[in-house]
């Protein structure tokens, strides 16, 4: 060992001071990290390195997917009248488009049902049972996400323009039937409904247009919301497109069913 002050040789040299120079002898030298510590000290800043790697590609990944949706959604077109489109796993025919709201009706018939439970004279869609099932049960198939796109809708409820049945007062759905004059309005008008004849029904240019189908593709008749010749009639569309306006007893169950909505788009 040497004095680190002026060299000199300090081996074997007693006490704690050089005796050349006066210096005080050094004392031994903290140690170097040794390798393996060294390789340990390494291996514990690498391992914690990947894991704030995998959380900023899980961010940056995440960004990426809410980037690409709000892009999809801004460059989807809006709905034209007369397109088909997916709302609730179902498919629709949009029939009208305004001011960012579309009214949509099922291009099938979704499934048959009893207009109402019992043969009541003073019935109305106001109070029939399928309204009520629509609203409710039907209604609470959709999503969350889904239910709040539907729009509450004040639907006025005529009555009979060829027998003067009482169509009841308005009401506010969420889901409903189209009626005998919007039939007319969106699937064409011959102008037989502003008539009053003796038949029960209108066949004109416009039936093949009011067909529809089952989910088997099978044609089926298929519930209005109007009243037909009595309380205890609704009105309908037949098999063949033709309009009911006389109606078909509300207590048939076979009674196809096509929701109609409006939603915000």
């Amino acid at each position: 060992m040497f004095c680190q002050n002026c060299g000199h040789n300090m081996a074997g040299v007693e006490g704690a001071f050089c005796p050349n120079c006066g210096a005080k002898k050094n004392g031994e030298q903290t140690s170097a990290p040794t390798a393996q510590a060294g390789s340990a000290a390494a291996t514990g800043a690498s391992a914690k390195k990947p894991a704030g790697k995998k959380l900023l590609f899980a961010v940056a990944g995440i960004a990426i997917v809410v980037i690409a949706a709000v892009l999809v959604f801004m460059s989807s077109p809006a709905p034209s009248v007369g397109d088909i489109m997916a709302f609730g796993g179902i498919e629709w025919r949009v029939l009208d488009v305004q001011d960012g709201r579309a009214l949509l009706l099922s291009e099938k018939v979704l499934f048959e049902k009893a207009y109402d439970d019992t043969d009541d004279s003073s019935l109305t869609w106001e109070t029939s049972s399928l309204r009520h099932y629509l609203n409710n049960e039907f209604y609470n198939t959709f999503r969350a996400g889904e239910r709040s796109r539907i729009v509450e809708t004040r639907n006025i409820n005529r009555s009979n323009q060829w027998f003067g049945t009482n169509g009841g007062s308005g009401t506010s759905d969420r889901i409903f039937l189209l009626s005998l004059e919007e039939v007319v309005r969106y699937f064409g008008d011959s102008g037989q409904l502003e008539n009053s004849p003796d038949e029960w029904s209108i066949s004109d240019e416009y039936n093949s247009e009011r067909i529809a189908r089952d989910a088997n593709g099978d044609a089926s008749w298929w519930w209005l919301r109007s009243p037909g010749r009595s309380g205890i009639r609704a009105a309908s569309v037949g098999i063949g497109g033709g309009v009911g306006v006389g109606g078909t007893g509300v207590t048939h169950g076979n009674g196809g069913v096509r929701p109609a909505l409006w939603i915000n788009l």
